[in-house]
Protein backbone atom coordinates (compact mmCIF):
# COMPACT_ATOMS: atom_id res chain seq x y z
CA UNK A 1 0.00 0.00 0.00
CA UNK A 2 2.78 2.49 0.95
CA UNK A 3 4.64 1.27 -2.35
CA UNK A 4 0.98 2.22 -4.29
CA UNK A 5 1.18 5.64 -2.33
CA UNK A 6 4.54 6.35 -3.68
CA UNK A 7 4.14 5.31 -7.32
CA UNK A 8 1.57 7.98 -7.22
CA UNK A 9 3.07 10.81 -5.64
CA UNK A 10 5.88 10.27 -8.31
CA UNK A 11 3.80 10.14 -10.87
CA UNK A 12 2.22 13.46 -9.31
CA UNK A 13 5.07 14.46 -9.61
CA UNK A 14 6.66 13.45 -12.88
CA UNK A 15 3.00 14.90 -14.30
CA UNK A 16 3.60 18.13 -12.63
CA UNK A 17 7.24 18.79 -13.80
CA UNK A 18 5.81 17.61 -17.59
CA UNK A 19 3.18 19.53 -17.54
CA UNK A 20 5.30 22.64 -16.63
CA UNK A 21 8.14 22.02 -19.08
CA UNK A 22 5.30 21.79 -21.93
CA UNK A 23 4.13 24.93 -20.82
CA UNK A 24 7.13 26.46 -20.39
CA UNK A 25 7.97 25.20 -23.91
CA UNK A 26 5.06 26.45 -25.56
CA UNK A 27 5.83 29.83 -23.59
CA UNK A 28 9.07 29.94 -24.91
CA UNK A 29 7.97 29.45 -28.35
CA UNK A 30 5.38 31.77 -28.87
CA UNK A 31 7.00 34.41 -26.89
CA UNK A 32 8.55 37.50 -28.20
CA UNK A 33 12.69 37.19 -27.58
CA UNK A 34 14.03 40.18 -25.56
CA UNK A 35 17.74 41.77 -25.64
CA UNK A 36 19.28 44.27 -23.75
CA UNK A 37 20.50 44.65 -27.45
CA UNK A 38 19.42 47.56 -30.18
CA UNK A 39 16.74 46.16 -32.35
CA UNK A 40 16.76 44.89 -35.26
CA UNK A 41 19.36 42.67 -34.21
CA UNK A 42 21.72 40.80 -36.57
CA UNK A 43 22.83 37.17 -35.49
CA UNK A 44 24.91 35.36 -38.12
CA UNK A 45 24.88 31.92 -38.52
CA UNK A 46 28.23 30.73 -39.36
CA UNK A 47 28.65 27.97 -41.80
CA UNK A 48 28.63 24.12 -40.32
CA UNK A 49 26.83 25.41 -36.64
CA UNK A 50 24.98 22.71 -35.14
CA UNK A 51 21.57 23.95 -33.71
CA UNK A 52 23.30 23.37 -29.80
CA UNK A 53 26.00 25.76 -31.19
CA UNK A 54 23.51 28.24 -32.60
CA UNK A 55 20.98 27.51 -29.57
CA UNK A 56 24.01 28.39 -27.09
CA UNK A 57 25.06 31.62 -28.59
CA UNK A 58 21.48 33.00 -28.66
CA UNK A 59 21.38 32.33 -24.90
CA UNK A 60 24.87 34.38 -24.49
CA UNK A 61 23.81 37.42 -26.55
CA UNK A 62 20.69 36.98 -24.19
CA UNK A 63 17.81 36.63 -26.80
CA UNK A 64 16.51 33.51 -25.49
CA UNK A 65 16.31 32.24 -21.75
CA UNK A 66 17.40 28.71 -22.32
CA UNK A 67 18.89 26.89 -25.01
CA UNK A 68 17.65 24.00 -24.81
CA UNK A 69 14.21 24.64 -25.56
CA UNK A 70 15.19 26.06 -28.79
CA UNK A 71 16.90 22.53 -29.82
CA UNK A 72 14.22 21.34 -28.37
CA UNK A 73 11.81 23.25 -30.78
CA UNK A 74 14.54 22.64 -33.94
CA UNK A 75 14.17 18.66 -33.42
CA UNK A 76 10.41 18.57 -32.97
CA UNK A 77 9.85 20.09 -35.97
CA UNK A 78 12.66 18.00 -37.95
CA UNK A 79 14.55 21.29 -38.46
CA UNK A 80 17.72 20.88 -36.89
CA UNK A 81 19.60 19.94 -40.31
CA UNK A 82 17.78 22.41 -42.06
CA UNK A 83 19.33 25.86 -40.73
CA UNK A 84 21.17 27.89 -43.46
CA UNK A 85 23.85 30.22 -42.98
CA UNK A 86 24.11 33.68 -43.06
CA UNK A 87 23.30 36.81 -41.44
CA UNK A 88 19.77 36.98 -39.88
CA UNK A 89 17.42 40.22 -38.39
CA UNK A 90 15.92 39.84 -35.28
CA UNK A 91 13.36 42.17 -35.15
CA UNK A 92 10.74 43.84 -32.07
CA UNK A 93 8.14 41.38 -31.38
CA UNK A 94 10.18 38.16 -32.98
CA UNK A 95 9.19 35.08 -31.44
CA UNK A 96 11.97 31.78 -31.54
CA UNK A 97 9.80 30.22 -33.66
CA UNK A 98 10.02 32.92 -36.11
CA UNK A 99 13.63 33.00 -36.04
CA UNK A 100 13.52 29.09 -36.70
CA UNK A 101 11.31 29.46 -39.67
CA UNK A 102 13.83 32.16 -41.25
CA UNK A 103 16.73 30.47 -40.62
CA UNK A 104 15.12 27.05 -42.24
CA UNK A 105 13.88 29.28 -45.19
CA UNK A 106 17.43 31.10 -45.68
CA UNK A 107 15.62 34.84 -45.12
CA UNK A 108 19.09 36.06 -44.61
CA UNK A 109 20.06 39.47 -44.06
CA UNK A 110 20.30 41.61 -47.57
CA UNK A 111 22.41 44.74 -48.37
CA UNK A 112 21.91 47.29 -51.30
CA UNK A 113 24.41 47.84 -54.37
CA UNK A 114 23.87 49.97 -56.85
CA UNK A 115 25.31 50.45 -60.36
CA UNK A 116 24.20 53.87 -61.85
CA UNK A 117 23.29 54.20 -65.72
CA UNK A 118 25.86 55.45 -67.51
CA UNK A 119 28.42 54.16 -65.35
CA UNK A 120 31.42 52.71 -67.44
CA UNK A 121 32.99 49.55 -66.73
CA UNK A 122 35.56 50.79 -64.85
CA UNK A 123 33.27 52.40 -62.35
CA UNK A 124 31.47 49.45 -61.70
CA UNK A 125 34.67 47.34 -60.44
CA UNK A 126 35.41 50.50 -58.32
CA UNK A 127 31.83 49.89 -57.03
CA UNK A 128 32.16 45.76 -56.50
CA UNK A 129 35.51 46.30 -55.19
CA UNK A 130 34.53 48.64 -52.27
CA UNK A 131 31.60 46.56 -51.13
CA UNK A 132 31.97 45.19 -47.84
CA UNK A 133 29.41 42.75 -48.14
CA UNK A 134 30.83 41.01 -51.06
CA UNK A 135 33.86 38.31 -51.14
CA UNK A 136 36.49 39.67 -53.17
CA UNK A 137 37.56 37.10 -55.72
CA UNK A 138 38.45 39.48 -58.57
CA UNK A 139 40.58 41.80 -57.09
CA UNK A 140 43.69 42.86 -59.75
CA UNK A 141 42.10 40.90 -62.51
CA UNK A 142 42.27 42.69 -65.98
CA UNK A 143 38.86 42.92 -68.09
CA UNK A 144 39.50 40.00 -69.78
CA UNK A 145 40.16 37.72 -67.45
CA UNK A 146 36.84 38.81 -65.44
CA UNK A 147 34.57 38.48 -67.99
CA UNK A 148 36.52 34.53 -68.25
CA UNK A 149 35.80 34.12 -64.55
CA UNK A 150 32.18 35.39 -64.92
CA UNK A 151 31.81 32.19 -68.13
CA UNK A 152 31.83 34.71 -70.58
CA UNK A 153 34.98 35.03 -71.84
CA UNK A 154 35.45 36.80 -75.50
CA UNK A 155 32.87 39.65 -74.71
CA UNK A 156 34.13 43.10 -74.17
CA UNK A 157 32.51 43.90 -70.46
CA UNK A 158 31.40 47.88 -71.53
CA UNK A 159 27.76 47.54 -71.19
CA UNK A 160 26.89 44.43 -70.42
CA UNK A 161 25.54 44.54 -67.10
CA UNK A 162 22.35 46.55 -65.83
CA UNK A 163 22.56 49.11 -63.72
CA UNK A 164 20.26 48.88 -60.94
CA UNK A 165 19.95 48.37 -57.10
CA UNK A 166 20.81 44.99 -56.23
CA UNK A 167 20.37 43.22 -52.91
CA UNK A 168 22.64 40.73 -51.79
CA UNK A 169 23.35 38.33 -48.64
CA UNK A 170 27.06 39.43 -46.76
CA UNK A 171 29.82 36.89 -48.37
CA UNK A 172 28.18 36.69 -51.78
CA UNK A 173 31.07 36.71 -54.17
CA UNK A 174 31.56 39.26 -56.45
CA UNK A 175 31.41 36.99 -59.27
CA UNK A 176 27.68 35.68 -58.72
CA UNK A 177 27.13 39.52 -58.21
CA UNK A 178 28.00 40.31 -61.45
CA UNK A 179 26.75 36.92 -62.70
CA UNK A 180 23.42 38.16 -61.76
CA UNK A 181 23.72 41.88 -63.57
CA UNK A 182 24.71 40.28 -66.52
CA UNK A 183 21.84 37.97 -66.66
CA UNK A 184 19.90 40.97 -65.72
CA UNK A 185 20.97 42.94 -68.80
CA UNK A 186 20.87 40.02 -71.10
CA UNK A 187 17.19 39.39 -70.39
CA UNK A 188 16.20 43.18 -70.53
CA UNK A 189 18.01 43.20 -73.68
CA UNK A 190 16.53 40.04 -75.23
CA UNK A 191 13.08 41.20 -74.18
CA UNK A 192 12.99 44.78 -75.55
CA UNK A 193 14.68 43.71 -79.20
CA UNK A 194 11.94 40.54 -79.37
CA UNK A 195 9.06 43.43 -79.27
CA UNK A 196 11.47 45.84 -81.14
CA UNK A 197 9.79 48.91 -83.87
CA UNK A 198 10.01 47.76 -88.02
CA UNK A 199 12.44 49.20 -89.98
CA UNK A 200 15.36 50.10 -87.48
CA UNK A 201 18.78 50.60 -88.74
CA UNK A 202 19.85 47.37 -86.40
CA UNK A 203 21.28 44.40 -87.33
CA UNK A 204 21.54 42.84 -83.67
CA UNK A 205 20.66 43.15 -79.97
CA UNK A 206 24.42 43.94 -79.05
CA UNK A 207 24.34 47.29 -81.71
CA UNK A 208 20.83 48.19 -79.76
CA UNK A 209 22.92 47.85 -76.87
CA UNK A 210 25.47 50.28 -78.23
CA UNK A 211 23.44 52.37 -79.40
CA UNK A 212 21.60 52.67 -75.99
CA UNK A 213 24.50 53.34 -74.43
CA UNK A 214 25.24 56.42 -76.43
CA UNK A 215 21.35 57.68 -75.70
CA UNK A 216 21.83 56.93 -72.36
CA UNK A 217 25.57 59.16 -72.08
CA UNK A 218 23.33 61.90 -74.19
CA UNK A 219 20.28 62.49 -72.30
CA UNK A 220 19.85 65.21 -69.72
CA UNK A 221 16.03 65.17 -69.52
CA UNK A 222 14.54 61.74 -69.32
CA UNK A 223 11.66 63.38 -71.61
CA UNK A 224 14.00 63.30 -74.50
CA UNK A 225 15.22 60.31 -74.52
CA UNK A 226 12.87 58.78 -77.29
CA UNK A 227 13.35 61.63 -79.30
CA UNK A 228 17.57 61.46 -78.96
CA UNK A 229 17.21 58.10 -79.88
CA UNK A 230 14.93 59.01 -82.80
CA UNK A 231 17.49 61.42 -83.89
CA UNK A 232 20.50 58.88 -83.57
CA UNK A 233 18.62 56.32 -85.50
CA UNK A 234 17.53 58.66 -88.65
CA UNK A 235 21.32 59.35 -88.95
CA UNK A 236 21.87 55.65 -89.46
CA UNK A 237 19.25 55.54 -91.98
CA UNK A 238 20.80 58.29 -93.85
CA UNK A 239 24.70 56.84 -93.63
CA UNK A 240 25.11 60.22 -91.72
CA UNK A 241 28.27 59.92 -89.02
CA UNK A 242 26.81 60.31 -85.31
CA UNK A 243 29.03 63.18 -84.21
CA UNK A 244 28.58 62.47 -80.73
CA UNK A 245 31.01 63.83 -77.89
CA UNK A 246 30.76 60.94 -75.34
CA UNK A 247 32.13 58.30 -77.97
CA UNK A 248 35.00 60.31 -78.84
CA UNK A 249 35.60 61.03 -74.86
CA UNK A 250 35.27 57.24 -73.95
CA UNK A 251 37.75 56.89 -76.82
CA UNK A 252 40.09 59.60 -75.08
CA UNK A 253 40.38 57.10 -71.91
CA UNK A 254 42.15 58.23 -68.81
CA UNK A 255 43.23 61.24 -71.32
CA UNK A 256 40.35 62.83 -70.74
CA UNK A 257 40.30 65.60 -68.45
CA UNK A 258 36.84 66.99 -68.33
CA UNK A 259 37.29 69.04 -71.64
CA UNK A 260 36.98 67.91 -74.95
CA UNK A 261 38.84 70.36 -77.79
CA UNK A 262 38.34 70.57 -81.32
CA UNK A 263 41.43 68.54 -81.79
CA UNK A 264 40.00 65.19 -79.77
CA UNK A 265 37.06 66.06 -82.23
CA UNK A 266 39.66 65.30 -85.08
CA UNK A 267 41.57 62.34 -83.67
CA UNK A 268 40.71 59.32 -85.22
CA UNK A 269 39.87 56.36 -82.51
CA UNK A 270 37.81 53.57 -83.15
CA UNK A 271 34.68 55.05 -81.10
CA UNK A 272 35.52 58.89 -82.18
CA UNK A 273 31.84 59.30 -84.40
CA UNK A 274 33.18 62.68 -86.28
CA UNK A 275 35.87 60.47 -88.14
CA UNK A 276 34.26 57.52 -88.22
CA UNK A 277 30.75 56.39 -89.67
CA UNK A 278 28.12 53.41 -87.95
CA UNK A 279 27.96 52.68 -84.42
CA UNK A 280 31.31 52.33 -82.24
CA UNK A 281 32.78 48.72 -81.51
CA UNK A 282 31.34 48.37 -78.21
CA UNK A 283 29.06 49.92 -75.32
CA UNK A 284 30.36 52.85 -73.85
CA UNK A 285 28.61 52.55 -71.03
CA UNK A 286 25.95 50.57 -69.32
CA UNK A 287 22.64 51.53 -70.54
CA UNK A 288 19.14 51.62 -68.55
CA UNK A 289 16.09 49.67 -69.65
CA UNK A 290 14.44 53.38 -70.33
CA UNK A 291 17.46 53.50 -72.97
CA UNK A 292 16.78 50.35 -74.73
CA UNK A 293 12.98 50.75 -74.70
CA UNK A 294 14.08 54.08 -76.71
CA UNK A 295 16.47 53.12 -78.89
CA UNK A 296 14.25 49.81 -79.96
CA UNK A 297 11.07 52.44 -80.14
CA UNK A 298 12.39 55.55 -81.17
CA UNK A 299 10.27 58.70 -81.21
CA UNK A 300 8.89 59.87 -85.24
CA UNK A 301 10.53 63.16 -86.06
CA UNK A 302 12.58 65.22 -88.55
CA UNK A 303 15.32 66.22 -86.18
CA UNK A 304 18.66 65.66 -87.52
CA UNK A 305 20.79 67.50 -85.04
CA UNK A 306 20.88 68.97 -80.94
CA UNK A 307 22.50 71.36 -79.10
CA UNK A 308 22.64 71.55 -75.53
CA UNK A 309 20.84 74.62 -74.22
CA UNK A 310 23.07 74.27 -70.76
CA UNK A 311 19.78 73.58 -68.35
CA UNK A 312 19.95 69.53 -69.27
CA UNK A 313 17.54 70.36 -72.10
CA UNK A 314 18.46 70.18 -75.87
CA UNK A 315 17.41 72.43 -79.00
CA UNK A 316 16.56 69.55 -81.81
CA UNK A 317 17.01 70.68 -85.15
CA UNK A 318 16.11 69.27 -88.86
CA UNK A 319 18.40 70.78 -90.97
CA UNK A 320 21.97 72.10 -90.68
CA UNK A 321 21.32 76.18 -91.02
CA UNK A 322 18.73 75.94 -87.42
CA UNK A 323 21.28 73.74 -85.73
CA UNK A 324 24.05 76.42 -86.81
CA UNK A 325 21.75 78.87 -85.25
CA UNK A 326 20.98 77.29 -82.20
CA UNK A 327 24.97 76.51 -81.65
CA UNK A 328 25.82 80.22 -81.42
CA UNK A 329 22.44 80.85 -79.53
CA UNK A 330 23.27 78.62 -76.93
CA UNK A 331 26.74 77.87 -77.05
CA UNK A 332 29.03 80.71 -78.37
CA UNK A 333 27.57 83.72 -78.19
CA UNK A 334 24.28 83.36 -76.77
CA UNK A 335 22.63 85.25 -79.69
CA UNK A 336 19.31 85.14 -81.46
CA UNK A 337 19.93 83.84 -85.60
CA UNK A 338 18.82 87.31 -86.21
CA UNK A 339 21.47 89.35 -84.74
CA UNK A 340 23.79 91.79 -87.24
CA UNK A 341 26.68 89.44 -86.40
CA UNK A 342 25.35 86.10 -86.56
CA UNK A 343 26.97 85.84 -89.93
CA UNK A 344 30.38 86.88 -88.96
CA UNK A 345 30.04 84.35 -85.96
CA UNK A 346 28.95 81.25 -88.53
CA UNK A 347 32.47 81.19 -90.21
CA UNK A 348 33.19 79.06 -87.39
CA UNK A 349 33.74 75.19 -88.45
CA UNK A 350 31.49 73.22 -87.01
CA UNK A 351 32.50 69.59 -86.96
Amino acid sequence: DRLFKLAGALLLASSLVIGWLLMSYQQFVATPMTTSEELPAIFEVKPGSSVRGIARKLQQRGMVEDARYFVWMARLNGQATSIKAGEYEITVGMTPSQLLEDMVAGKVRHYSITLLEGWNFRQVMAEVNASPYLEHQLNGLDDEKIMLRLGVEAQHPEGRFFPDTYHVPRGLSDIEFLQRAYRAMTERLDKEWANRAEGLPLKSPYEALILASIVEKETGLPSERGEIAGLFIRRLQKRMRLQTDPTVIYGMGLAYDGNIRKRDLRKDTPYNTYTRSGLPPTPIAMPGGDALHAVLHPKDGDSLYFVARGDGSHHFSASYEEHECAVVKYQIRRRDCDHPNFRKEKRIQFP
